[in-house]
C-alpha cells in the first residue's frame, strides 16, 4: 500500500464537477469527492424510502373513525384530559377529506406492522444478490417498486384491511433489499478512516425523511386529504428513483467522473481487497462467530424501541395527549430531526476519536452502542410519569431519538469491521433478526395500550427499556471490531 505522499499530483478536468475530487489523497474527508457525492445521493434516496415507511403512521390517524371508539375510554383518571372524551380529536366536527374506517387500535397495530412482515422476507436474498451480482440493480429496483406501490395504497384501503395489509407487506418486500445493498456499496466506496462518517451521513437520510413526512404529512392529510398525501409522495418518489439510476455507479473503477487520485485513495486503503463473496458462503463459520451474534442481538433490542417510536408516536400524541392529526404529525417530527443531526455528528465524532487515537475502534463501538441504547430507554421511561405535558413529552422523545443516533457509530456499522467481504449478506441476515422487532413491537404496543391509558403506555416503554438493557450487556461481552479470519479474501469460502 502506498502512502499518500507518493501519489502523483493529478488535476483532472471532470464533466461532473459536483462529484469530482481535487484534494490530495488521504488529506481530509474530501467533501467534494465522488464518495461524498454518493453519500449525498444515498442520503436523499433513504429520505425518500423512509418517507414511505412512516406515511401510514401519520395518515392512519386521519383514516380512522374516532367516534366509533368512544365507549372504550369511559373514565379513567389514567388518561389525559382532552377537549372531548374520545381518544382521537373529536372536539369539533372535522371535514372528511377521504374515506374514514372503523379500525380498532389492534387493527391499526397490525396494519403498521405488516410492512415489517414483508421487509423481513427479502433482507437475506437482497444481501446475497447485492454481493453476487452487484448492489446497484438490487437497490434501484427495490426503491422503484416501493414507490409505485405507494400510489396504490389508497385504492387498497378502499378495498379493505386485507388489501391494505397486502400492499404494506409488498412495500416491505421491495424495501427489504435496500439496506443490505447499501452496506455492500460501502465495502467498495468507503476508506476505513472515513467509514463511520460516510455511512452515518447516508443513513441520516432516514431520519430526515421521517422528520419531513411527519411535519408535512399531517397538514397534507387535513388540507388535501390522506389519499392525496400518498399520491404526492409516491409520485415524487418515482421521479427520484428513475433519476437515481443515472447518478450512481457500482464501484470506483466504473465511475466516469472520478479522479485518478481519489480512485487510488479508495482502492489502496480499502479493507475489502478483491470482489465481494461468490455464490458460496462460509455459513458454519458465520454461525459460530460471537461478534456477529453480538451485532444481531443489539440490532433486535435497539430496533424494538426504535420501531415503537417510529410507528406509534403520532398515535400516542393523538390518543393520550389528544392532539389533532396535524398537531400529532407536527410534534412527532422534532425527535427525528434530533436523530438526523445526531447521526451526522456521531459519524464525525467517531472517526475523529479513532483517528486521534483517543479510543480504540472496538472501545468506541461499545461506548457508542451503550450510550445509544441506554440513554434513549431511560428517557422514554420518564414519559408516562410527566403526565399530560406534551411539551415535556416531546422534549424527552427528542432527546431519546438524538441519543439513539449514537448506535450509528456503534454496532450499526460494526459489520464493515468484522466481515467486510460478506457485509451485504450478513446485514440481510442480521437485519432480518433485528426487524422481527419491527413486526412484533407495534402489535405488542397496540395490545398493551389498547385502552389508551398512561399505565398501558408505561408498560410499552418499560418493556422496551428492559429489552435495550439486555442488548447492551450482550454486545459489551461479545462485541469485537477486528476482521474475522474466515472473512478475509484469502480464506476459503
Amino acid at each position: 500500500m502506498e502512502d499518500g505522499s507518493s501519489a502523483p499530483e493529478v488535476h483532472e478536468e471532470s464533466t461532473c464537477p459536483l462529484l469530482d475530487e481535487q484534494l490530495p489523497r488521504g488529506k481530509g474527508p474530501g467533501l467534494c469527492s465522488v464518495r461524498w457525492g454518493l453519500a449525498f445521493i444515498l442520503h436523499i434516496s433513504l429520505f425518500v424510502m423512509y418517507s414511505q415507511r412512516v406515511d401510514l403512521s401519520i395518515a392512519i390517524v386521519a383514516m380512522v373513525n374516532s367516534t366509533g371508539q368512544e365507549t372504550s375510554l369511559n373514565v379513567s383518571t389514567d388518561v389525559c384530559p382532552g377537549l372531548s372524551p374520545a381518544p382521537l380529536n373529536t372536539s369539533q366536527p372535522r371535514e372528511v377529506k377521504g374515506p374514514v374506517y372503523d379500525w380498532t387500535p389492534e387493527t391499526c397495530g397490525m396494519l403498521l406492522s405488516s410492512f415489517s412482515s414483508g421487509y423481513l422476507a427479502t433482507q437475506i436474498p437482497g444481501g446475497y444478490l447485492s454481493g453476487a451480482v452487484g448492489w446497484k440493480p438490487v437497490l434501484g429496483i427495490g426503491m422503484l417498486l416501493s414507490s409505485v406501490l405507494s400510489l396504490l395504497l389508497p385504492s387498497a384501503a378502499e378495498l379493505g384491511v386485507v388489501y391494505l395489509a397486502l400492499i404494506q407487506a409488498l412495500r416491505g418486500l421491495s424495501q427489504g433489499v435496500i439496506f443490505p445493498a447499501v452496506y455492500t456499496l460501502w465495502t467498495k466506496w468507503s476508506p476505513p478512516q472515513e467509514r463511520t462518517c460516510l455511512v452515518n451521513f447516508a443513513d441520516a437520510g432516514t431520519a430526515l425523511g421521517t422528520f419531513f413526512t411527519l411535519m408535512v404529512g399531517g397538514i397534507t392529510c387535513q388540507t388535501l386529504g390522506w389519499p392525496a398525501f400518498f399520491y404526492i409522495f409516491g409520485g415524487v418518489s418515482c421521479v427520484w428513483c428513475l433519476l437515481w439510476f443515472f447518478l450512481v455507479y457500482e464501484d470506483p473503477e466504473s465511475h466516469p467522473c472520478i479522479s485518478t487520485m481519489e480512485k487510488e485513495y479508495i482502492t489502496s486503503t480499502s479493507t475489502q481487497k478483491g470482489p465481494c463473496h461468490s455464490w458460496s458462503l462460509p455459513l458454519l463459520s458465520m454461525l459460530k462467530c460471537g461478534p456477529l451474534w453480538a451485532i444481531a442481538v443489539a440490532y433486535f433490542c435497539c430496533d424494538w424501541l426504535f420501531y415503537t417510536l417510529l410507528t406509534l408516536l403520532p398515535v400516542y400524541l393523538n390518543r393520550i395527549l389528544h392532539l389533532n392529526t396535524g398537531e400529532s404529525g407536527f410534534l412527532s417530527a422534532p425527535p427525528h430531526i434530533g436523530n438526523w443531526l445526531g447521526h451526522i455528528g456521531t459519524g464525525l465524532l467517531g472517526d475523529i476519536l479513532v483517528a486521534k487515537s483517543l479510543l480504540q475502534l472496538g472501545t468506541m463501538r461499545k461506548l457508542f452502542t451503550a450510550l445509544g441504547m441506554l440513554c434513549p430507554a431511560a428517557l422514554v421511561l420518564m414519559v408516562p410519569y410527566i403526565g399530560c405535558n406534551h411539551i415535556t413529552a416531546i422534549a424527552l422523545f427528542t432527546l431519546s431519538m438524538t441519543f439513539s443516533s449514537m448506535t450509528g457509530a456503534g454496532f450499526a456499522v460494526n459489520l464493515l469491521d468484522v466481515a467486510p467481504r460478506y457485509t451485504g449478506f450478513l446485514h440481510g441476515v442480521i437485519n432480518t433478526l433485528g426487524n422481527l422487532s419491527g413486526m412484533v413491537a407495534p402489535s405488542v404496543a397496540g395490545f398493551l395500550s389498547s385502552q389508551d391509558t398512561l399505565s398501558g403506555w408505561r408498560k410499552v416503554f418499560f418493556l422496551s427499556g428492559a429489552i435495550d438493557l439486555f442488548g447492551v450487556i450482550f454486545y459489551l461481552i461479545f462485541g469485537r471490531a477486528d476482521i474475522q479470519d474466515w472473512a478475509r479474501v484469502d480464506s476459503t469460502p
